[in-house]
């Protein structure tokens, strides 16, 4: 999959040479070892993650006031980024 990708989309966008199938699994490696595993779906720890409704189950039960205080929150939090 990796060297159809490379070999269909990059020769046609920028200046490179296509891969060889020793090359893609190189770089699949490469990859892995850089930004770690390629594994989809569950993500482990995240209470998001194990139960997605739960957060917009809170947000329906806030009342107006509760709302305004976390939309607040999250200003401030993506200021301080």
């Amino acid at each position: 999959m990796v060297q159809w990708l490379w070999n269909t989309v990059l020769p046609e966008v920028l200046p490179a040479k296509k891969l060889t199938y020793g090359q893609a699994l190189g770089l699949l490696i490469l990859c892995r070892i850089l930004f770690g595993s390629f594994r989809f779906g569950y993500r482990g720890g995240s209470a998001f993650y194990k139960n997605p409704g739960n957060v917009r189950g809170k947000w329906l039960n806030m009342t107006e006031e509760e709302r305004a205080a976390f939309k607040e929150q999250w200003k401030k939090r993506c200021e301080q980024r």
